[in-house]
């Protein structure tokens, strides 16, 4: 599957939500003639479709268009991968940040290739624990590796600007495969690394 540009938006689709953001908005009370909302409804169509992009996008196929043969048998952590999603409940932003790591078992892949799996999958709509699941499973079924882990920090708006209201409340969630499950020294040494 191909990454879709900024720009590669599918015409037909672009103008079935924008009909449908201009009827929302103005069942919430809005006049859509007025200047500043005339391209509203076009642009809400456009962004929920960059937003969203993820779903054309396959994160085992990224890692695995980037394989190397290489003996190194340590941890590879890439962290602090900023991340923006769509929490699937309310549709409100999710930010944050992922760290993850895998031990290779013969092969790697390129670094930018684990900041695309984040993206992937997070360009969808979401809930943090099914996303970081997500990236664990691509890497662990392309890489085939000793063990993964992934651990994702985020803030949710929907908790924040809405319902309770607590802009400070921050989620953490972890998934981990292989040696990461099995041994305490090599988990202890992946989170002390990410602190």
């Amino acid at each position: 599957m191909a990454y879709r540009r900024i720009d590669d938006y599918d015409e037909k689709v672009t103008g079935e939500i924008a009909a449908r953001v201009k009827e929302i908005l103005e069942l919430l009370g809005e006049d859509t003639s007025r200047e500043g909302l005339l391209k509203t409804p076009e642009r809400v169509a456009k962004s929920l479709q960059y937003l969203t992009r993820g779903y054309h996008e396959d994160g085992t196929v990224i890692v695995k268009s980037a394989l190397f043969d290489e003996k190194y048998q340590q941890m590879v952590l890439v962290k602090d991968i900023e991340l923006y999603s769509l929490c699937e409940h309310h549709m409100l932003p999710f930010i944050g940040k992922a760290h993850v790591a895998y031990i290779p078992n013969g092969k790697i892949t390129g670094l930018s290739k684990v900041a695309r799996v984040v993206e992937t999958y997070a360009r969808r709509l979401q809930v943090q624990e099914r996303l970081t699941v997500q990236i664990r499973d691509a890497l662990q079924e392309a890489l085939k590796p000793l063990g993964v882990a992934v651990v994702i920090e985020a803030l949710h708006t929907c908790m924040s600007i809405r319902g309770v209201e607590k802009s400070n409340a921050t989620t953490t969630t972890s998934a981990f495969s292989g040696a990461f499950l099995t041994s305490l020294r090599t988990r202890s040494e992946f989170l002390n690394l990410i602190k």
